[in-house]
């Protein structure tokens, strides 16, 4: 059961790294300001509240929100650039793809092999519906649940399609050892792996809406857990290079990243409070 331990260590420690991060990096939630405290500060200063509500409206139609998502798919597409690079010259972390798929094979069981691919089933095309449909049911509870199946249809179709596409330009061809799976395509990206990372980091966030830090910070890091545990288990079922999958991984996180501020974020809705005051402001007779 060695293969399994290292899937399930390896998903322990990225959902650690992440849920710590989470945990630790508050700014990323929006402050809740009460729309009436907004107005009291513009009263006492108005020429900055006139100034700031002139720029609200350029802000929502999206000219912060645009330079953030073309800095996150540059990011993504330069990391996603440098692991072909890699691969391509055999350098930095393709030196290890060899010897991880080599170690999977050499220690594979039938029972290592049988708890792999059920847990690679999380990211397989049933696996992640049944577990995005799951978190639909939950999340519209407290969301609208039109949009939350939108946003989970937006995020798992775009990455089926970006990972299709470019499994076809780049044309990588899988491990030569023991396949101890089924598996279709060419090989690089992963898409058990980008599928696990994008869709678990969508019901991380839809979960965590509304929840305390610590309890966003515990599901950050189990949907983590989650995502490397699965990209692992591709490698040690020898049907991907560890490159693949962490190229997978990054594509995941990536769309996952366009796609949540492209629905509105919660860094999207900073401006909320003074679009509410000046809505105040605008009604009041004063």
């Amino acid at each position: 059961m060695q293969p399994v331990i290292v899937a399930l260590v390896a998903g322990l420690l990225g959902g650690l790294l992440v849920g710590c991060a989470a945990y630790c990096w508050p700014t990323l939630a929006a402050p809740k300001v009460a729309p009436v405290t907004v107005l009291e500060e513009g009263r006492k200063h108005p020429s900055i509240a006139r100034a700031l509500w002139s720029r609200i409206d350029a802000i929502r139609l999206g000219g912060l929100a645009l330079g953030f998502l073309l800095l996150v798919a540059i990011l993504g597409g330069a990391l996603l650039g440098v692991l072909a690079w890699m691969i391509r010259s055999d350098v930095g972390l393709a030196h290890y793809d060899s010897s991880a798929a080599h170690w999977g094979a050499r220690h594979a069981t039938s029972a290592s092999t049988t708890v792999l691919r059920d847990l690679s089933q999380l990211g397989g095309t049933w696996g992640s519906i049944a577990v995005a449909l799951a978190t639909a049911v939950v999340a519209s509870r407290k969301l609208r649940p039109r949009s939350v199946v939108l946003f989970l249809v937006v995020v798992m179709v775009g990455e089926s399609v970006l990972v299709a596409v470019i499994k076809g330009i780049v044309g990588r061809a899988r491990p030569n050892i023991d396949r101890l799976t089924g598996f279709s395509g060419a090989s690089f990206p992963s898409g058990h792996a980008a599928t696990a990372a994008a869709t678990f980091a969508a019901i991380a966030l839809l979960l965590g809406y509304s929840q305390t830090r610590s309890r966003r910070a515990v599901i950050a890091g189990v949907c983590a857990a989650v995502a490397v545990t699965v990209a692992a288990t591709r490698v040690l079922l020898g049907v991907h290079w560890l490159t693949d999958v962490v190229a997978g991984l990054v594509l995941g996180w990536t769309w996952f990243a366009i796609v949540s501020f492209a629905f509105g974020g919660r860094l999207l809705r900073l401006g909320a409070p003074i679009e509410a005051a000046q809505r105040v402001l605008t009604k009041s007779p004063g």
